[in-house]
């Protein structure tokens, strides 16, 4: 796959170094020529020194061969600005554009684009490993990510069915990891008893 990644910092330079080592070609986009200069010595993608919002700038860094395009600055105005020149004037389906404030998600899919919202990945994360006795794993599909999250039966859960719980806006219930280690998935067909000793599991999308 070819892909250009706009934005050479510390997130740019990450996923460029990874896609470059899975194999595929990577350009690189920055203002900063010193920013560029840090990409890994290993690195064999192409790098291009220029405004990113510049049609001219993104010609020659290579968008218009371009299968993919990661839109990974630290600006979340630019970013949406970026990955609607690359979907609507070059074409480009597969955009994904980083989003720093959460809350501006919304304004990203309204516009058809996909994000990944660090701050959302990160808080959820440390709410789980102050929180939950297991540390929360993440799941990505896509440009997706669900974060799953054990949370211990509390003493008035204990007696109810997993379905009774009041969860968060946005969490969902998937299943309960009973006291003897067996897991149990939350399905339409089957009413599962909480029981001291159990934990809940909770899936969240966070990005």
């Amino acid at each position: 796959m070819n892909v250009l990644v706009v934005g050479g910092g510390l997130l740019g330079r990450k996923v460029a170094e990874m896609l470059d080592a899975a194999g595929h070609d990577v350009s690189v986009i920055d203002e900063s020529e010193e920013n560029l200069s840090l990409l890994d010595s290993d690195f064999d993608g192409v790098t291009s020194v220029g405004f990113p919002m510049d049609i001219e700038a993104l010609k020659n860094a290579g968008i218009e061969s371009c299968d993919a395009v990661a839109v990974t600055t630290a600006d979340d105005n630019l970013n949406i600005t970026v990955g609607q020149i690359a979907k609507n004037v070059f074409g480009i389906e597969n955009v994904v554009s980083r989003i720093s404030d959460p809350y501006r998600e919304s304004v990203f899919e309204s516009f058809g684009l996909k994000s990944v919202c660090p701050t959302n990945m990160a808080g959820e994360k440390i709410v789980s490993a102050l929180t939950s006795p297991m540390q929360s794993k993440q799941v990505t599909f896509g440009a997706t990510t669900v974060a799953l999250s054990v949370l211990p039966v509390e003493k008035k859960q204990v007696g109810k069915y997993l379905t009774q719980l009041e969860t968060r806006p946005g969490d969902g219930l998937f299943g309960v990891l009973k006291g003897d280690g067996k897991f149990l998935l939350k399905t339409e067909d089957t009413q599962i008893m909480l029981a001291a000793g159990d934990s809940v599991v909770v899936s969240r999308k966070i990005d």
